[in-house]
């Protein structure tokens, strides 16, 4: 990317406010994508351990397999998910807040004893597989987030930065030629005069 300057004292004021703001703005933004890389980290480590938790829980599913064919799929669902937003480096991310199930009453006499137990377990199970998708979701916000951070700080350091430094050499060597030419002139006349 070339940037575009004349060879003046305006365009040379600018380009050096230009480069100020960006060398002053490199170190925040290069604190931020390493604390959006250190996030994205716990995020993807807690998405697994959700992960490893909710395969655990599976098997205790599994294990009552031929029970849950009686079940009743009635008594249990998710009437709400509450989510909140946290704000890490800038970029909001979802947190769960409270699931909201709905209970049917039933019948602690004529139904299985394992029904208190079944619908204690699918309540855990929906709770680690909504926390698993949420830390996912929140893993994937980061990363974008990390990406962009990540091109900017490229952007500043290898483009615009030597850029603006290049351009404001121009400028300076223009303005020395300049004077030296001037002078060069300024020399001969005064020896022509003479």
């Amino acid at each position: 990317m070339a940037i575009k300057f004349q060879y003046n004292k305006t365009s040379l004021g600018d380009l050096g406010k230009q480069l100020k703001m960006r060398q002053k703005a490199l170190p925040t933004i290069k604190s931020k994508e390493s604390a959006l890389r250190s996030e994205v980290k716990k995020a993807k480590e807690a998405a697994q351990e959700f992960r490893s938790q909710l395969s655990r829980l599976e098997a205790e599913y599994d294990y009552m397999v031929s029970l849950w064919g009686e079940f009743d799929c009635d008594l249990l669902r998710i009437a709400d998910i509450e989510l909140t937003d946290q704000k890490i480096a800038g970029v909001r991310t979802p947190v769960l807040k409270e699931i909201v199930y709905e209970e049917k009453p039933y019948d602690l006499f004529s139904s299985p004893v394992w029904y208190a137990a079944g619908i204690d377990l699918l309540k855990r199970l929906s709770k680690l597989g909504i926390e698993y998708e949420l830390f996912n979701r929140k893993m994937e916000l980061l990363d974008f987030a990390r990406r962009k951070t990540t091109q900017k700080v490229n952007l500043y350091e290898k483009v615009q930065i030597p850029g603006y430094e290049d351009a404001i050499r121009k400028i300076k060597l223009s303005k020395s030629a300049q004077k030296i030419v001037k002078t060069k002139q300024q020399q001969a006349g005064e020896g022509q005069m003479l």
